[in-house]
């Protein structure tokens, strides 16, 4: 009986996560948002200040429906803002560091519309009403099952430029020899290592254990929120490269 009660306690402070989540992601977004507003350039920071708020509406999603009960619309809000949302703009933010402008541009075209459908599509979904856990989000409420083989291509998109982004970036400046580079090189590492946190913990979620997406998503935003100040804080030689992640952070 204690080590069931002792299970119960732990599993309700875990429930508290996504709130303690929400609030490092609101601090984290004001700072990237007021770095791209001080420079007026840098069209990646504005894309990961908006991921970054993004990840935190997720996670407040989270929170009131673990801590106050779930609904059609919190586990729909949560859906879009974390299933289809989650990465995306912060993968997008590297594109338009690692790619030139117009080929940015074109991808944004291309996906944003993507998005934009996918979470009409989620809105507009009927429910599977038995599928509605009282205080677990999850995708199997939506009735068009269809709907949520969208998900898997945003998310591979998502993992081909953010965490590989960061782990090209990593491996590119390891091999450079200029000031800050081996900075820069760890910077993007812990980028990298934070980005994978979640989505691992996205797929212990649909395996039932929802509490390790929690932590997955506490745990890597702290990864990628250190890995930034080392790019930033990291020494910079007279003309550092545009062209990678960490130099134009």
């Amino acid at each position: 009986m204690e080590n069931l009660a002792a299970l119960a306690s732990a599993d309700s402070v875990v429930h508290y996560i996504p709130i303690a989540t929400t609030l490092l992601s609101a601090i984290f977004s004001s700072i990237v948002l007021r770095r791209y507003f001080a420079r007026r350039s840098g069209l990646h920071l504005l894309w990961w200040g908006f991921g970054i708020a993004v990840y935190g509406i997720g996670t407040a999603f989270e929170s009131a429906i673990t801590l106050l009960g779930n609904s059609v619309f919190l586990t729909k809000g949560w859906y879009i803002s974390g299933a289809l949302l989650g990465g995306y703009p912060l993968a997008q933010g590297s594109v338009y560091l690692l790619m030139e402008r117009r080929k940015a541009h074109l991808l944004s075209v291309v996906t944003v519309p993507f998005i934009v459908i996918a979470s009409i599509l989620v809105i507009l979904s009927p429910i599977v009403p038995s599928a509605l856990e009282h205080n677990r989000p999850s995708g199997a409420i939506l009735a068009w099952t269809w709907v949520r083989l969208l998900t898997p291509v945003i998310n591979l998109y998502a993992v081909a430029f953010l965490i590989g982004g960061a782990i090209y970036s990593a491996i590119r400046y390891w091999r450079r020899t200029e000031i800050g580079a081996g900075h820069r090189s760890f910077g993007n590492a812990l980028i990298a290592f934070g980005a994978i946190l979640p989505a691992v913990g996205g797929a212990m979620a649909k395996a039932g254990i929802v509490e390790a997406l929690y932590i997955g998503e506490f745990i890597g935003l702290l990864f990628i929120w250190a890995g930034f100040e080392v790019n930033v804080r990291a020494p910079r030689a007279l003309a550092p490269s545009a062209m990678n992640v960490a130099a134009a952070v």
